[in-house]
């Protein structure tokens, strides 16, 4: 059972899909079966990043695949990627993370049902879908035609390591929100906050080039909150844990996840998460989350000054936060795909 990933996205491991292919890939090697052969597809200067059981192969931009032949079954680890096996007799694994981009102001119809075309010409392609949401499943049956192929919901694990930190020097209690930096993770809802709570700082932490993270560094100082709003850009994984464990809250009002990592890493550390209800978000807190019912400044505050204190009231809070984020891990995930490739073989 000869296997190629395609684990090109390594080149940003400060994406959610950096993540999704080093955990997956990390996970997938550690259980592989004895007759299994795997090749990573991998940036330049990734080759060996999975251990010297496996083999690799380096992305070329240009290039689309090499030897197809040699391999029995491809997994694509998202939607866009371009490495397709040249034979089509290549059973095929494509992962649909989202179709966010059907959410996007500021795409317009023409270049929307471009890129829902691309999809759908990949999708007739596979021999067996995944989604990592069971929302996700649910848009792509919506806005896709099928083939007559297995869809099959496998989450995301939590890649969180709590065996090391990194402190940052951040005085007093914060709230924390991570990911990248992006008007579709609606972020200016949560400035007005910090006047609600005016002992607190708001910690943003993610990649912070898109010209969002100037404006809302304008729109903290118009509100003359400047000098608590923390944007320290990407930060390393010890600092990651560092700020879940030692924020009040985590507050992530995202108009579009296909599944949301960081609301499992912050359960984990059992910390009260605040989500929207939008997209997958509820699927991924479950009961144990706090939602905003609204983006009104006022009824945020009132959900977040609620939330924290039933928090604060109840002891076994933060152990169900716990648990719901155990329902998610890269063991079970490899577990399904190394299934998924077996059936398909």
């Amino acid at each position: 059972m000869n296997i190629f990933i395609d684990t090109e996205r390594l080149r940003d491991l400060n994406s959610g899909l950096g993540q999704f292919c080093l955990r997956l890939g990390q996970e997938l090697v550690r259980q592989k079966p004895p007759s299994a052969r795997l090749t990573f597809l991998v940036p330049k200067g990734q080759e060996g990043v999975f251990g010297s059981n496996v083999q690799y192969q380096t992305a070329v931009w240009w290039r689309r695949w090499y030897n197809p032949g040699k391999h029995d079954l491809c997994h694509l680890t998202h939607q866009d990627s371009r490495f397709w096996p040249v034979s089509r007799q290549t059973r095929t694994v494509l992962t649909i993370h989202d179709l966010n981009f059907l959410e996007r102001p500021d795409y317009d119809d023409a270049k929307k049902n471009r890129r829902l075309t691309v999809v759908q010409r990949a999708v007739e392609r596979a021999s067996a879908l995944t989604t990592i949401s069971e929302y996700t499943a649910s848009v792509v049956r919506q806005h896709l035609t099928l083939p007559p192929v297995p869809l099959t919901v496998i989450y995301n694990g939590n890649s969180l390591r709590h065996d090391a930190t990194q402190p940052l020097a951040i005085p007093g209690p914060f709230f924390l929100f991570v990911g990248v930096i992006h008007p579709k993770k609606n972020l200016h809802t949560l400035l007005p906050l910090l006047e609600a709570f005016p002992e607190w700082r708001l910690v943003l932490a993610g990649p912070d080039a898109h010209p969002y993270a100037a404006h809302l560094r304008e729109q903290a100082q118009r509100l003359e909150i400047g000098d608590r709003l923390v944007m320290p850009g990407a930060v390393t994984e010890a600092a990651k844990n560092w700020l879940y464990q030692h924020c009040d809250g985590f507050l992530f009002p995202s108009l579009s996840e296909g599944f949301g990592l960081p609301v499992v890493e912050a359960m984990s550390c059992g910390k009260p998460v605040f989500l929207s209800r939008l997209t997958s978000l509820p699927e991924i807190g479950g009961k144990e989350a706090y939602y905003f019912e609204s983006y009104e400044s006022e009824e945020m505050a009132e959900t977040v000054f609620a939330g924290l204190n039933d928090f604060r009231a109840n002891p076994f809070r933060a152990d169900r936060l716990r648990q719901q984020a155990a329902r998610f891990s890269w063991e079970r995930a490899a577990q399904q795909y190394w299934q998924l490739y077996t059936d398909l073989l």
